[in-house]
């Protein structure tokens, strides 16, 4: 499956998922040792909101302010960041061009194939951290796990961007092996 696609996917579970936080979540630990439910919220905001732009070939936005303390879950914010994203990764041209990443620049299509991993990843931190199920189609998972295993560089595990692969227990599921491997504990 091509990234835009798996992103489509993937982004209409995550729109979902945020659905059905409550204010109360928002305070949980996720399994992202970095970040709880509402921590994750805004970084995944933050990222496509400053990653749109070069998938359509424009310049990065100027840094943004942190987000304003709300008292609510910022669903409406989330939508509509990842509906940019996702028409952003389908504008002409966006797969073939160039795009810098924060690990440099790469073709947009290997670039959003790591926008579909983070993704995949940060969904199941949210779900986690809410107690809510987060299912996916198994192909999906399956193709986005197949380039996390080729293309996640050991330099990228610096315990920030990922942390060391984790062991998942007997009988994980594909996603519970995926996020496993992105250095999770389960």
């Amino acid at each position: 499956m091509e990234p835009n696609g798996q992103l489509a996917v993937i982004i209409a579970k995550l729109d979902l998922l945020v659905d059905k936080l409550e204010p109360s979540d928002l305070d949980n630990a996720t399994p992202c040792a970095n970040f709880t439910v509402q921590g994750v919220l805004d970084h995944m905001i933050g990222i496509a909101t400053a990653i749109a732009p070069g998938f359509r070939g424009e310049a990065p936005p100027a840094p943004a302010a942190a987000p304003a303390a709300t008292d609510g879950v910022p669903a409406a914010e989330f939508h509509d960041a990842m509906a940019d994203l996702l028409d952003a990764v389908n504008s002409p041209g966006a797969m073939e061009r160039t795009v810098s990443a924060p690990f440099g620049d790469v073709p947009g299509e290997v670039f959003a194939r790591f926008v579909a991993f983070d993704g995949l990843i940060h969904g199941y931190d949210l779900a986690s951290g809410a107690g809510l199920a987060y299912d996916l189609p198994p192909q999906v998972v399956a193709d986005v796990d197949a380039f996390a295993r080729q293309a996640l560089a050991p330099e990228m595990r610096d315990g920030d961007t990922f942390a060391r692969e984790t062991v998942p227990p007997e009988g994980a599921s594909v996603l519970e092996q995926l996020v496993a491997f992105s250095g999770r504990s389960l």
